[in-house]
């Protein structure tokens, strides 16, 4: 995530907002109040509605919500009237994939990293998640064997092949209970970095299969 972050005051005029955007390179700004608690974010989608001629002045008998909103943040002046609220933020704690998951549920590009007295701690944008593909093999693979075969499930990391080749995950070997290897699976997928996981796993005692129906004393009644 980017830790140096750019904020903006909501009394902030819209030429302030642009020009604070261009300086440092930036697409969007937390907007925050005088004690500097986060309100909002401005982005360049923000500001690019007041080149949209569609949106001046006109007949509103007919007009959506959406179309309403967008005229309004055409008409504001402030960054208070431009930003897009109530912020969709994620905790410094958040692992990435839950991070990704927001993203997408919320059809947001970028994420401010907030704790819980309100305090800013960076932006991660779509750009962060992607790096963590870039994460090496060999840390992969370490991390799936120790933290997740050995210490999360106190499995002998003798009795399973770990093996990662382009983020791809490659299990074999064999454990004690099949109920083991979806949770194997999840744990796995979950690991940061990795890109898919291929399991050929076997097991010793099937303790997912059904127990055999024992008869009630009555419905065994006449049975012979």
């Amino acid at each position: 995530m980017t830790r140096t972050v750019v904020l903006i005051h909501v009394s902030a005029p819209f030429k302030d907002v642009v020009r604070r955007m261009q300086e440092y390179r930036v697409s969007a700004l937390p907007v925050v109040d005088d004690d500097e608690r986060l309100v909002g974010i401005v982005s360049e989608a923000d500001l690019i509605l007041k080149e949209d001629p569609d949106l001046e002045e006109g007949a509103r008998l007919f007009e959506g919500r959406q179309r309403r909103h967008d005229r309004e943040k055409a008409a504001g002046v402030v960054a208070r009237e431009l930003m897009t609220a109530p912020v969709v933020t994620v905790s410094p704690s958040a692992v990435l994939g839950e991070a990704a998951r927001l993203m997408h549920r919320k059809g947001v590009k970028r994420l401010p990293v907030m704790d819980d007295v309100g305090k800013i701690h960076g932006i991660l944008s779509r750009s962060d998640l992607l790096k963590v593909f870039l994460r090496d093999d060999a840390d992969i693979e370490h991390e799936v064997r120790e933290d997740v075969v050995r210490r999360t499930l106190w499995i002998d990391p003798d009795t399973v092949d770990v093996t990662v080749r382009d983020g791809i995950v490659h299990l074999e070997g064999q454990l004690e209970r099949r109920s083991l290897i979806p949770v194997l699976d999840r744990l796995v997928t979950a690991v940061e970095g990795v890109v898919g996981v291929e399991e050929h796993l076997s097991f010793n005692v099937d303790d997912t299969a059904s127990a055999p129906e024992i008869p009630l004393p009555w419905t065994a009644v006449g049975r012979r």
